[in-house]
């Protein structure tokens, strides 16, 4: 079975400029597919910026799912014969979601909208997702598996569940597009290896640089493999692109062998979820 190889574009965001974001898109999604990647992961909000003030100054620039943005990453992906994951505001009526899509010549392959919301920018102002956590099967030329991709968006990965639940449902790659900010390095440095490493899954997180309103945006994107291991690992705060190869039976084989019969963990197996009611008890 071959690799997939993906990647994670560390870039910088003009603030409701959605017209320049594309454009940046677009010239990395180039030099990431001209490396081989077939999936390109892009940061949290990345078409329209984060650090937004009030409901209107977001609304103003959110998008439906059909609307301008989503439609020329489509056409972009069509052709380069390739997929992109990124980051929107989602206007939906007169709400605001802070989601994320996968996208391919064949249109939206599936959308997430963020669940877990910080007092931050503008998830001050955003509903949040009442979606459960899915896994999609993206199918990719010349591979006899689909490859399973799960998605959350930054503040996301701070609860364990939500990509535990993305392994339970089958997930082989859990994408993270966030806008991590100062104060967040231990974040970035610890909880996607550990996010990986406890469901032995491949974990990309891929974050953004840049400026707004004061918020210096710290880089640090990564993917690592279902031992925790970095593949790559953009420890700065410079444009950058990581990458990283899938192994689909890797993330698969959860039960893992030391030593038969005497050093053996199973990933789903050993759990004991009879024990952990709190977790989902009323608080």
């Amino acid at each position: 079975m071959s690799l997939i190889k993906i990647a994670g574009v560390q870039m910088d965001i003009q603030l409701a400029n959605a017209s320049a974001n594309l454009a940046s898109m677009q010239s990395h999604l180039q030099t990431s597919v001209a490396a081989g990647a077939e999936l390109t992961i892009f940061p949290e909000c990345t078409i329209t910026g984060y650090c937004f003030e009030s409901h209107d100054e977001a609304m103003a620039v959110a998008e439906a799912c059909d609307g301008s943005s989503v439609t020329q990453m489509i056409e972009a992906c069509g052709d380069l014969s390739t997929h992109a994951i990124f980051g929107f505001l989602e206007r939906d009526a007169d709400q605001i979601f802070n989601s994320v899509v996968c996208v391919g010549s064949e249109g939206i392959v599936s959308k997430y909208r963020k669940v877990h919301l910080p007092t931050l920018g503008v998830d001050n102002f955003t509903t949040p997702g009442d979606n459960e956590f899915e896994v999609f099967d993206l199918n990719l030329d010349g591979h006899d598996q689909p490859l399973r991709i799960g998605m959350n968006i930054c503040y996301d990965c701070s609860f364990p569940e939500s990509a535990r639940v993305l392994t339970l449902k089958g997930a082989d790659l859990i994408a993270l597009p966030t806008n991590w900010p100062p104060g967040s390095g231990l974040v970035a440095d610890v909880i996607p290896n550990t996010r990986a490493l406890e469901n032995n899954v491949y974990f990309a997180a891929v974050n953004r640089i840049g400026t707004e309103r004061g918020f210096e945006f710290i880089g640090k994107s990564k993917i690592c493999d279902p031992l925790g291991r970095e593949l790559d690992f953009a420890n700065h705060r410079d444009d950058a692109i990581v990458y990283g190869e899938i192994d689909v039976a890797f993330a698969r084989r959860k039960h893992l062998v030391a030593v038969p019969g005497k050093h053996e963990v199973h990933r789903i197996e050993d759990r004991r979820p009879d024990t952990y009611g709190p977790i989902v008890g009323a608080q």
